[in-house]
This record gives C-alpha cells, sequence and structure tokens, in this order.
C-alpha cells in the first residue's frame, strides 16, 4: 500500500475531492437502498458491497490511467471513436431496455449493463481535442478541419440525444465549450449550434421517446397542467430538501427514500440534504466546485494544447454533470436521469468517471514532472 501511495502522482487535491467524493457515496448509498433491497429479495449490505467495489475498481483505473502519458490517450482517440459510433448504433436499436430507455448494453455472464454514453464521453473529448490541437494551422480550413469536427459532434449527439437526451445535450454543450477553447470561427461555431438545434428539435419530435420528453418539459414548465402523479418524484426531493433543515436528520435517518424512485442515483443529493441539511449539500456543492478550480488551474499550465483541452473537456464534463444532477434535486431543471459523478450509485459509469479523473490527473503529472527535471539539472550543475 505505501508502494502504490507513494507512486501516486498528479494533483494532490483531485486525489482528495475524489477520495471524499467516494467516502460520502458509500454512506448516502448505504442509507438510501433499503427499498431496492427489499424489491430484490436481498440485503442492502450486499448491494453496498458491490458498490464498493465498483469504487475501488474505480479508484484501480484511475491509478492506472494516470500513470499513463496522457499523449497516449491522442493516439487512441480515434481508435475510440471508432469502436464508440457502432455501440451507439446497436445501443440505440437493440441496447436493453430499462427505465423506458434504450441506454444499456448488457455485458454477457457479468449480470452488469453498460451505458454506452459513458464511453461516448470519453471518446468525444479526446477525439476533439486532438483534433482540435493538431489543426491549429489550419483551424479556419473547412475541409479538413471543421467537417471532422462537426461532423463528430453531431453524430454522437444525434445517436445519444433519442434515448438519453439530457447527456446528448450535456455532451453537446460541453463540445461547443472545445471549439471555443479551440478557436473555431464565431460563424462555424454559430453552424454547429444551428446543426444541433435541428437535431434536439428531430429528436423532441420524431424520436421514440418524444412523448416522454415532451412530458418532462410540460411537467416542468407548466406543472398545473399535468397529472398530480406526474409530480411525485419533484414533490418528494422537494419535502427531502425542505425537512433537512441547516445540519439535517442525520445518516441514515431520511424519510423520503422510501418514496423516491431513483433516492440512491437520480435523486441522491435530495437524500444527502434531508439527511445533512443545508451544509452537507453546500460541502457537497463546494466540493465540485474546488474540483473545477483545481482542473482550470491544471489546463492553463498545460505545456501542450491537447492537455490544455483534455484537462478543460473532461473537468466541464464532470462539473457540468454534477450541478444538473442537483438542479434537478432542488426543482431548478426537468428530470434527467444523470447521475451525480463517483456519488451516484452506478455501475460502469463509476468506471468511467475514475478514468476521466485518472486523465486529468495525468495532464497535472505532466506539469509537475519537468519541473522536478529542471531542479534536478539546476543541482547537477551546482555540484559540478
Amino acid at each position: 500500500m505505501h508502494r502504490i501511495l507513494s507512486n501516486t502522482k498528479g494533483d494532490r487535491w483531485i486525489w482528495l475531492i475524489v477520495i471524499l467524493l467516494s467516502m460520502i457515496s458509500l454512506l448516502a448509498v448505504y442509507s438510501s437502498i433499503g427499498t431496492l433491497a427489499y424489491s430484490r429479495g436481498v440485503g442492502a449490505e450486499s448491494i453496498l458491497m458491490k458498490h464498493l467495489a465498483m469504487i475501488i475498481g474505480g479508484l484501480a483505473l484511475m491509478y492506472i490511467s494516470h500513470k499513463l502519458d496522457y499523449r497516449y490517450y491522442a493516439g487512441i482517440s480515434k481508435l475510440l471513436m471508432i469502436i464508440t459510433i457502432p455501440l451507439l448504433l446497436y445501443t440505440l436499436f437493440f441496447g436493453s431496455h430499462i427505465n423506458n430507455a434504450s441506454r444499456w448494453i448488457a455485458i454477457p455472464g457479468t449480470g452488469l449493463s453498460f451505458q454506452t454514453s459513458d464511453l461516448a464521453k470519453l471518446a468525444l473529448i479526446t477525439y476533439l481535442a486532438r483534433t482540435l490541437s493538431r489543426k491549429q494551422e489550419n483551424i479556419k480550413d473547412v475541409k479538413q478541419s471543421f467537417i471532422p469536427i462537426m461532423g463528430s459532434v453531431c453524430v454522437v449527439f444525434a445517436l445519444i440525444g433519442p434515448a438519453n437526451l439530457s447527456t446528448g445535450l450535456m455532451l453537446f454543450g460541453v463540445s461547443v465549450l472545445l471549439l471555443i477553447m479551440g478557436r473555431i470561427s464565431v460563424k462555424q461555431i454559430a453552424v454547429v449550434c444551428i446543426a444541433g438545434a435541428i437535431l434536439l428539435a428531430g429528436i423532441l419530435m420524431l424520436g421514440k421517446r418524444s412523448a416522454t420528453h415532451m412530458s418532462r418539459l410540460k411537467t416542468f414548465f407548466h406543472p398545473e397542467q399535468v397529472d398530480e402523479s406526474k409530480l411525485f418524484q419533484g414533490n418528494h426531493a422537494k419535502i427531502a430538501i425542505a425537512t433537512g433543515g441547516i445540519f439535517g436528520k442525520g445518516p441514515g435517518k431520511s424519510d423520503e427514500r422510501y418514496f423516491l424512485p431513483e433516492a440512491f442515483s437520480d435523486e441522491i443529493f435530495a437524500i444527502i440534504i434531508e439527511e445533512y441539511g443545508l451544509f452537507g449539500g453546500l460541502v457537497l456543492m463546494g466540493l465540485y466546485l474546488f474540483l473545477l478550480f483545481r482542473c482550470i488551474k491544471i489546463a492553463t499550465k498545460a505545456p501542450k494544447a491537447f492537455g490544455t483541452l483534455l484537462a478543460a473537456g473532461l473537468s466541464f464534463s464532470l462539473t457540468i454533470q454534477a450541478f444538473a444532477n442537483m438542479a434537478v434535486a432542488v426543482g431548478l431543471g426537468p428530470v434527467t436521469g444523470i447521475p451525480l459523478p463517483l456519488v451516484s450509485m452506478g455501475g460502469t459509469s463509476i468506471l468511467f468517471t475514475s478514468i476521466a479523473f485518472g486523465i486529468i490527473l495525468s495532464v497535472s503529472r505532466d506539469i509537475d514532472e519537468p519541473k522536478k527535471v529542471i531542479v534536478g539539472e539546476i543541482k547537477e550543475v551546482a555540484i559540478a
């Protein structure tokens, strides 16, 4: 263990944030899985152990991915996109149907399901970071630069959006931020946004889940016009938050965990506030904001454009996802199904989130190591 700890590199604050979020996750998930355990006919401890195994597996992947030079991810970004597109197509038409959406591919012999949009996030962000950094000299060229970039963004959005619109929109927004950072012209960014708006309109009107999407939007904007049953999840999330007070009811004392259908996942932030109060909610928000601050610092100090874009894209993705989840819990957004990164219970999403953290740490490691080399060279000169 000491050897592993001594070999961990990169930003120590990010390591600390990941460990704290993992601890919060264990406490919150254990408190909120009683109903799930009862419905499955198993003990809550067995579900918690599976969740713990995923967290440990995620930390292991984070360690491995942070030890790799981040430039390695530029080399495999094309391969990731080549793998991702067929997987998204397969998921869209033949994926496992869970919670009225085809977002998962069952992994044979494991009992686990794999959400392909998690892989798509890593694939698209690494591909955009690589393409934007390598094409800076001819970034205004429509054929060589703009069409491949626009095509990748729109294709991924078109394949994710019909089954998982919230994730598709979030990833599209992160992509636009990367285009701005990559010095794509305003006109070209406007073209991408128009194409995205057309795709969005098509998904809302013609997609398989168009009725679900429109119902959620109507429930959010006009709650007085919908059936009371559609307000059930949002109302109980608000009750959980309202009864939490300043310091909460205490660990394991949530009442709304018995009513919220996704208390361990989509609505886990509401459970955390109910048990730990406004104080606990602010601490959690502070951790994500501090994470964004550290990641932006890494991005600004990265010696290569690829490292800057990679760290920025992954950090934007993680923090936007976190605050989108929180916004839904407090009633500031329509129901989405987006989990809280590293806190919500969710198999493969934890693993891919951990890999994203590992890649960010790999970029930060590249910032620290050149300093050590320079210091070593100065000492050698001084001794000589």
